[in-house]
């Protein structure tokens, strides 16, 4: 059983904390926010994150996890230290290091014998060695070990992902160094989940490299989407024969109003910023930074369109706010940036989201809110889907249409069915489909 510190309770902090637990070490989870730290010490989990309350309580309950707002504590009590903070984008789009290089300060501060300081943050290539220097010029006796073991959790399916991962990667310069890491990640190497040793900045560029993959097969398939639009072809069967192809697979094919969250649009710019400042830069990843942009501004015409470019007074009902379902998350969703420009051209938005209403709140508070569709929707002139909530898969539109003042809707995920909103006499649209 390793002491384990995890610096920073954010969705990856909190989420890294509570399954380290699970494989039996002791686990201390600290931050410098003592209001976060007092909630969850109260049994309160402040993100939500399918699973999450429960594995916390359980490893609470048995001992392994532990709360705390005493960082240096933590880090002299300790085998390993995750580092966990946010590293947010910054104006010119690198990511932001402020927290980052605060902790390896305390790090360096209070190191009292070998430790192994590990990184789960997603940081630039080269941080590592930063971090290592900041560490050393502050206590040049230090004993210890730098590893980068970046994380690949999605939101919504993040306690699954960490507990059954597809890989862990292990970026270190001593063997030492990732015997240690496996030991921490011995239950996952015993059921051969597959643990990947690199180099550090091989690790670093690996998670960069991985998101922004993804995010380029959105931005791809989005492009698809609206050329099928043009020349009346169907984006989901021309996805489906693309996803057949095992070079391809089916994942991340689906057209919608442009990727969001936490991840995909800081990391697509970082690594973008990472090329330009070393003289290489990476075309496909701008283009695919400025395809998401364009379609979410793409949803603001569609709706414009719907509603003959009148509205002014218009009363617009938004369902779903999140980026995605299965969490709270409404960091850098089509909703904030689509919302700002209908309220800005006069409408009357009409807002909900079963999960993610109260995130949403704390940027735009004036707005309407309604603790369900039905009432969203309620003498709406227009419905606007952002997020494929299961709920709204299976909407009765029989119903939607006996609620609304007009019978429009515009489709972002294409969950609804065109046969029946054409039978129904539903003006519609959707992303890469025959519309009416």
């Amino acid at each position: 059983m390793k002491r384990i510190t995890i610096i920073g309770t954010g969705y990856v902090g909190l989420v890294s904390g509570a399954g380290i637990s699970e494989f039996g070490h002791h686990v201390t989870c600290v931050d410098i926010d003592i209001d976060k730290i007092d909630q969850l010490k109260s049994g309160k989990v402040p993100i939500y994150e399918p699973g999450l309350k429960s594995l916390v309580k359980q490893n609470v309950t048995k001992g392994r996890l532990h709360f705390s707002s005493d960082v240096a504590e933590a880090i002299k009590e300790s085998d390993v230290i995750f580092i966990a903070v946010g590293t947010p984008q910054g104006s010119n789009g690198e990511a932001n290091l402020d927290a980052v290089e605060v902790v390896a300060k305390a790090i360096g501060e209070n190191l009292n014998e070998y430790k192994i300081i590990c990184t789960k943050s997603t940081v630039p290539i080269g941080t590592g060695k930063k971090i290592e220097e900041i560490i050393q010029s502050i206590n040049p006796e230090a004993e210890f070990d730098y590893v980068s073991n970046p994380e690949f959790l999605r939101e919504g399916a993040a306690v699954k992902d960490f507990l059954h991962p597809d890989r862990v990667v292990l970026g270190a310069r001593t063997n030492k160094a990732i015997d240690i890491m496996r030991e921490v990640y011995r239950p996952l190497y015993i059921n051969e989940t597959p643990i990947l040793s690199t180099s550090v900045e091989t690790a670093e560029m690996i998670k960069y490299a991985a998101n922004a993959f993804l995010a380029l097969k959105i931005s791809y398939i989005n492009e698809i989407a609206n050329l099928c639009e043009v020349v009346d072809a169907d984006v989901h069967e021309v996805a489906q024969a693309m996803g057949i192809d095992g070079r391809i697979s089916p994942k991340f094919l689906h057209p919608g109003p442009g990727f969001g969250g936490s991840c995909f649009p800081k990391d697509t710019h970082a690594l973008a910023a990472t090329g330009r400042k070393n003289g290489s830069p990476l075309p496909t990843i701008e283009a695919a930074i400025k395809t998401n942009a364009s379609q979410k501004q793409r949803m603001v015409s569609k709706i414009n369109n719907l509603l003959n470019n009148k509205l002014n007074g218009k009363s617009v009902a938004i369902l779903g706010l999140a980026f995605k379902p299965q969490t709270d998350d409404v960091r850098e969703a089509a909703s904030r940036v689509i919302i700002p420009q209908l309220i800005d051209s006069g409408v009357n938005v009409r807002a909900y989201d079963p999960i993610a209403m109260g995130n949403f709140k704390k940027h735009y508070p004036k707005i309407q809110y309604y603790e369900s569709w039905q009432d969203a929707v309620d003498g709406a002139d227009a419905c606007v889907i952002l997020t494929e909530w299961n709920e709204l898969r299976g909407m009765d539109l029989n119903e939607l249409k006996s609620l609304m003042k007009t019978p429009i809707v515009l489709d972002t995920k294409n969950i609804l069915s065109m046969d029946k909103l054409n039978s129904l006499g539903f003006t519609y649209d959707n992303v890469g489909r025959k519309k009416s």
